[in-house]
């Protein structure tokens, strides 16, 4: 008798091997449309089930006698998934799952038949929202690196150069989608740069906070600069003053300067330098640039002061400066651009 347990021990365990090795693992980007490979002998008579394998098991689209029969469609899928009508003939009983959520993830069962035969297939499918931007931000001493909308549960990262020790809290939160949010902050110090990471699955983006300083005189003119000498091959270019006011928008086609600015604009520079001309008190600030193509995104913050009772120009003051690299990782099957 313990023979035959262990024989039917080692058969299970081989199909169960068997039916894992047989998966086909897709990976779908959160909201976009999404397509579950299936096909199968056709003939006539074809029949085509798909299904969602919980516990409940979840029916996601019928399709016999010619049309789609979706009375009994699980709700959550409702309107949203659809066959290749043209190709069914051909053998093609793949789904297209548009608007892919959260609770869409985990494994599918393709049942597909004809006179000729049946097959089933089985999909695993993943659910990914990648870090599509990220914020840093300093107040006082103490800066914080977020995102926000991740799937999967993210992870984040600091280093600095030179290297030093620092503390940092991370939270992590989940929103009623199921997305996650994360924020992490420490204690900056003086003459250090602090590199932020956040990762997923999918991809990564860095970014990295830069503490210089300037000031003028006023009436002086002033070029501030927008990212460092490995800057992208510029798709737009934005500066702004005080977070709000733009003082110049440019793209491929050219440059637009407000007319708040146009006094003050003398030139803008091909790595996106902004020289300025005949400055005054009123012009004391933050200088925000925004320096972007489709991969990279280079962000530079200065706060402008004017020296008390003119002169030249001299060092103080403070310039932070964010730069943001995006490193893709193409998960299978799927390729996005970010």
């Amino acid at each position: 008798m313990t023979e035959v347990m262990c024989v039917l021990l080692v058969l299970l365990c081989l199909w169960m091997l068997t039916l894992s090795r047989g998966d086909t693992e897709v990976s779908c980007v959160y909201m976009q449309s999404c397509i579950l490979p299936c096909s199968y002998q056709s003939s006539s008579e074809e029949v085509i089930r798909w299904f969602q394998l919980t516990e409940q098991n979840h029916s996601v689209h019928v399709y016999y006698q010619n049309q789609d029969q979706l009375g009994s469609q699980f709700p959550r899928f409702r309107g949203r998934t659809s066959l290749f009508k043209e190709q069914i003939s051909r053998g093609n009983a793949s789904l297209q799952l548009t608007g892919v959520q959260v609770p869409d993830e985990g494994r599918y069962k393709c049942y597909a038949s004809s006179i000729r035969g049946k097959k089933e297939t089985f999909i695993n499918l993943k659910v990914d929202a990648p870090v599509s931007k990220i914020h840093i931000d300093q107040v006082g001493n103490r800066i914080t690196c977020s995102s926000e909308g991740i799937y999967p549960e993210p992870e984040i990262t600091w280093s600095t150069n030179p290297p030093s020790t620092f503390k940092n809290t991370t939270r992590v939160q989940q929103t009623e989608q199921q997305l996650y949010n994360i924020s992490s902050s420490l204690i900056v110090v003086p003459d250090v740069n602090y590199m932020c990471r956040i990762s997923t699955r999918r991809n990564s983006r860095r970014a990295t906070l830069t503490q210089k300083s300037s000031i003028i005189g006023p009436g002086n003119g002033t070029t501030l600069t927008c990212s460092t000498s490995n800057s992208p091959h510029m798709m737009s270019l934005i500066w702004r003053f005080n977070h709000s006011q733009i003082i110049l928008n440019q793209t491929n086609v050219g440059h637009t300067v407000s007319d708040e600015w146009r006094q003050q604009v003398k030139s803008v520079s091909e790595s996106g330098g902004l020289t300025l001309q005949e400055l005054s008190t009123k012009h004391e600030g933050t200088y925000t640039c925004v320096l972007s193509d489709k991969e990279e995104t280079h962000i530079t913050t200065t706060v402008l002061r004017m020296e008390k009772g003119g002169g030249k120009s001299s060092s103080s003051g403070a310039t932070i400066g964010l730069e943001f690299f995006a490193i893709l990782v193409l998960a299978a099957g799927v390729a996005i651009l970010v």
